[in-house]
């Protein structure tokens, strides 16, 4: 979604600092998930952070 001036945004969730400071192969999952995504899924994110 776009605003008014073609400018998208994204909202960053509350916890991402939480799960961006897991192990090595936590992040990778992680960034790996969020990257495939239009928008934040936070249980999808958990989940990859778990390795699930």
């Amino acid at each position: 979604m776009s605003d008014q001036f073609g400018v998208s945004w994204q909202i960053v969730p509350s916890n991402m600092q939480e799960v961006m400071n897991g192990t090595e192969d936590e992040v990778k999952r992680v960034t790996e998930a969020f990257l495939k995504m239009k928008k934040f899924d936070l249980a999808v994110l958990e989940k990859a952070r778990l390795g699930h």
